[in-house]
């Protein structure tokens, strides 16, 4: 396994984050600030995270969940 793959799975020691969950995280920040501080909906944050990353619906809520933000339609 190469170094990329290796931080894209494992959770950094400074955090615990893995660099999927720091990339998931910025976005939804970044999304959350060109909405004015509301709620991202999940559909929109899952369309900005394939921009990035390849992952399904079902990987994006497993991050989601280990990360304990609660998701919505």
């Amino acid at each position: 396994m190469d170094l990329k793959g290796f931080t894209d799975h494992y959770p950094d020691v400074r955090d615990g984050l893995t660099r999927t969950e720091r990339i998931v995280l910025y976005l939804l920040q970044q999304t959350q600030r060109e909405l004015g501080g509301r709620n991202v909906p999940t559909a929109m944050l899952y369309g900005r995270v394939l921009e990035v990353i390849d992952m399904s619906e079902a990987e994006l809520q497993r991050h989601l969940d280990r990360m304990g933000i609660k998701g919505s339609s």
